[in-house]
């Protein structure tokens, strides 16, 4: 199997469970991978913007990453941890770790606050794959995280000079940016999108699939859109697509992965639905907003049991 075919299709950017103390939650992570590869998630990420990574050590994402890698042994699923920091140290030695337990790829994001240029952005991830050359990397360009979007032509060149840069994750609502990015790099770039409703609109422009948050809740319509679009029944692609809308806003109703932990809390898949600062727990009104949401899409969330 190539990394194409490994890589294509829903794969879930799990959120990092923590205990009611604050401890990173490892039994629940176990569990949250297993519901997840038994409800037709293709491989599973890690640290990425929903994982809450900027307020965890490298030590304790590191450990995560061991925790997802224990419990996907024995299965073909792909592994693709989010390895990416603020800082180049930081981001050189956790995606060291990935490569030395064995991932599929490693998902790198902007750097985040510097703000830095597109020439910048280039000698960061130009650093990074001379460092890592036999290691798949997978650039991740989230501008409402990270206050820098990579325009497409500095991706393209990129994905042209290093041959393990390959693919990107595009989570911007400017679809014309995915378009622009695919046409100067080719369809043979591997493509996810990390905007839940631009998810499905992908597939015909050349996506592979989907590193999409939804997934951390209803990871069995995330699959199956997925598939019904590669399939080219659309009927079934756009009925689960708008089906979904109210739990696409119910992820977001305040920051994210705040009210996904809480409702998986409620459910019975993690312990806690606790959160780091400086984010805080669901208030009472985004608890009573995410009920209301549930409920209005309630044959589209993945039973727990």
């Amino acid at each position: 199997m190539n990394l194409r075919e490994k890589l294509s299709g829903a794969i879930a950017p799990v959120f990092t469970p923590f205990t009611a103390s604050g401890e990173v939650d490892h039994e629940s992570l176990t569990r949250m991978v297993t519901w997840q590869l038994a409800n037709g998630s293709i491989g599973i990420s890690i640290g990425g913007s929903t994982g809450e990574p900027s307020a965890q050590t490298i030590e304790e994402r590191a450990k995560a990453i061991d925790t997802v890698k224990a419990a996907l042994a024995g299965t073909n699923a792909a592994f693709v941890p989010g390895t990416g920091s603020a800082k180049l140290d930081e981001t050189l030695e956790l995606t060291a770790h990935a490569k030395k337990v064995g991932v599929d790829a490693a998902l790198i994001i902007t750097p985040y606050y510097a703000r830095p240029t597109q020439e910048a952005l280039y000698q960061w991830y130009a650093t990074i794959a001379r460092e890592f050359p036999d290691l798949p990397l997978i650039a991740y360009n989230v501008p409402s995280r990270t206050a820098v979007e990579m325009a497409p032509e500095t991706f393209a060149r990129l994905y042209k000079d290093f041959d393990n840069i390959v693919g990107i994750k595009e989570t911007t609502k400017d679809f014309e940016h995915f378009s622009r990015t695919m046409h100067l790099c080719g369809q043979d770039l591997l493509m996810w999108s990390g905007i839940e409703l631009l998810c499905m609109p992908l597939i015909p422009l050349g996506g592979i699939g989907f590193i999409s948050a939804l997934s951390n809740i209803a990871p069995r319509a995330v699959a199956d859109t997925y598939a019904a679009a590669v399939a080219g029944d659309w009927d079934k692609a756009r009925e689960l697509h708008y089906g979904v809308h109210p739990l696409v806003d119910l992820l977001f109703v305040e920051t994210n992965p705040a009210p996904a932990k809480w409702l998986m809390e409620q459910r019975g898949l993690i312990t806690s639905g606790a959160v780091r600062s400086p984010l805080i727990g669901l208030t009472e009104a985004g608890q009573a907003r995410v009920r209301d949401l549930a409920a209005q899409a309630a044959d589209y969330l993945t039973p727990v049991n």
